[in-house]
Parts: structure tokens; C-alpha cells; sequence
């Protein structure tokens, strides 16, 4: 997902005069071709995420399209405050970038773990929240997000071979949500890595006679309204999968949306437990 995400900021940087990228000191291990391509046009704001923010939103306010990086938790939490002001409340054109959101910064830990991000950036007026699927999808969702006016947090979940999702090209759209597979029994909704595990359950639920949509809801915030309504007139259990805390995220979000309907069928939200999960790992080899 990272790789992807630099090789299409590249192809941007080429093609769009008036964009610049900064990141919170990635730039040795994630943006190594874009330096000198770039020139001033990447900055390296270092371990200064609020900083980073700040000159990002400086930059739009020039005329700039801006994309800033780093590591999930910190430009969502320790940037918090600069994004709620400057991206939502100002509405400046900067696409903010989680790197390593969910749990794929692996051995790094609770430090690194994009576990609340998604809530995080979705309460925040103006701000749209979109986690692609698999390396196709961070293509579109990159040239999508250069065209798109506005703040924009984009959420890259995933690590070393993240499974295809997208073999074939597909439309894809800020804010519609993506039908992969139709069934009649259940809907699936999922975003970022979670959508080609949906699939995959969704086979397991067929050997078993239940017939699942998958639906790949990419777009958190604004949500695919469309989408839900058809599921909850159509199916018998609502499904979210996500790698993100269940509280908050896409899951939440859905819910939220359902509780204008009296008949809305019941709805089971997967995702990561709201704990640390270090907790998870020292219980297992406790045991």
C-alpha cells in the first residue's frame, strides 16, 4: 500500500504543477524517487506533525493541492487539533495520509497502530474519510482525491502483499459505494484490507447456503446512504468488517445511519477489539 501510495504520488507530482507533498519524516524509507524529482515540491516537515499540518494548510491556502503523510496515530491524534482547525473549520484543500493504518506497522506496536483513526477523522465537519481496498484502488483514489475540492483523509491499511481485490478496471467514485458481489441472504460492508477477507467469507458462507453481498464501502465519510437502504430492505443481517477499534469506525457510522428505520434488520460490527492489543498477544502465550 505504501509503495503504491509513493508511485502514484510520483505520477501526480509529473503531471500536476501546483501539488506538493509533505511528510513527517518518511521521506528516507517511503519517498526516496520523489526527492529529487520534486524539488521543492516535497518537504520534509520531520517528527512535526502539528507543524506539518500547519504548512500543508499554508500551501492550500496559496492555491496548492496538498498531501501530507505519516504514520496513522500521529497525524490523527497528535495532529488533531491542526487538522480540526485548518483542514475542517478553515475547509483547505489538503489530502491528509495515514501510512500503516490498522495494525500493519505490526511488531512496532500500540504506538504505531491505526486503531482509532477513522473515528477520529470522521467527526470532523468537512473532513471526507476514504480507506481503499487493495493497491488498485489507492490509484484511483489518489487522482480522485487531486480532482476533489476539500479536506480529505485518506486511510492506507495493509502491509507487504496485500491481496488483490480489483483484477479488472471499475468506476469508482468519492462517496459510492462499490457492489463486488450479490447475494440475497445478508450484506457485507467492509473497507481496506477487510474487503478481500469479506469475499472470502462470503464463499464460506455459500458452502453453507447463505447468500452474502460484499459491498465495499471505501468511502466512510460521506456514506454510500444509497447502499444501506437497499441492504436493509433486502437483507435479513447487516455485516461491517473493518481494521479499526468497532467503536467509531465504518461499523458505527452504519449504525448511526440505521437508527432512523424501525425496521432495519440487525446489524453485527467486526473489527479490532477496544483494547490494546498487546493484551491480546500476552493473553495468548499466557495460555
Amino acid at each position: 500500500m505504501r509503495n503504491e501510495f509513493s508511485q502514484q504520488i510520483e505520477e501526480i507530482l509529473q503531471q500536476l504543477s501546483n501539488t506538493v507533498l509533505i511528510t513527517g519524516d518518511l521521506g528516507f524509507n517511503a519517498f526516496e524517487n520523489i526527492q529529487e524529482m520534486a524539488g521543492d515540491r516535497f518537504i520534509n516537515a520531520g517528527v512535526a506533525e502539528q507543524n506539518m499540518i500547519g504548512v500543508a494548510a499554508g500551501l492550500a491556502k496559496d492555491g496548492f493541492v496538498v498531501f501530507a503523510t505519516s504514520f496513522a496515530p500521529f497525524i490523527t491524534m497528535r495532529a488533531s487539533e491542526q487538522i480540526r482547525m485548518n483542514l475542517g473549520y478553515m475547509n483547505l484543500n489538503v489530502k491528509a495520509v495515514s501510512i500503516g493504518s490498522g495494525v500493519s506497522m505490526a511488531f512496532l506496536g500500540n504506538s504505531h497502530f491505526g486503531l482509532e483513526d477513522a473515528s477520529i477523522m470522521r467527526s470532523i465537519p468537512n473532513i471526507t474519510v476514504v480507506s481503499p481496498a487493495d493497491c488498485a484502488e489507492i490509484v484511483k483514489t489518489v487522482f480522485a482525491a487531486a480532482d476533489f475540492e476539500g479536506p480529505m483523509y485518506i486511510r492506507l491499511t495493509g502491509a507487504v502483499n496485500n491481496p488483490v481485490v480489483y483484477k479488472d478496471d471499475y468506476d469508482f467514485k468519492i462517496g459510492k459505494a462499490v457492489t463486488i458481489k450479490e447475494g440475497h441472504d445478508i450484506t457485507i460492508f467492509a473497507n481496506g484490507t477487510m474487503v478481500y477477507e469479506s469475499l472470502e467469507a462470503s464463499k464460506i458462507l455459500e458452502s453453507h447456503g447463505i447468500s452474502a453481498s460484499v459491498i465495499n464501502m471505501h468511502t466512510i465519510k460521506p456514506l454510500d446512504t444509497e447502499a444501506i437502504d437497499k441492504a436493509i430492505k433486502t437483507s435479513s443481517l447487516i455485516v461491517s468488517v473493518e481494521e479499526h477499534n468497532v467503536i467509531g469506525g465504518l461499523g458505527g457510522a452504519i449504525a448511526e445511519y440505521k437508527t432512523q428505520f424501525n425496521n432495519a434488520p440487525p446489524q453485527l460490527i467486526l473489527g479490532l477489539p477496544d483494547i490494546f492489543l498487546k493484551r491480546i498477544w500476552m493473553k495468548q502465550n499466557n495460555n
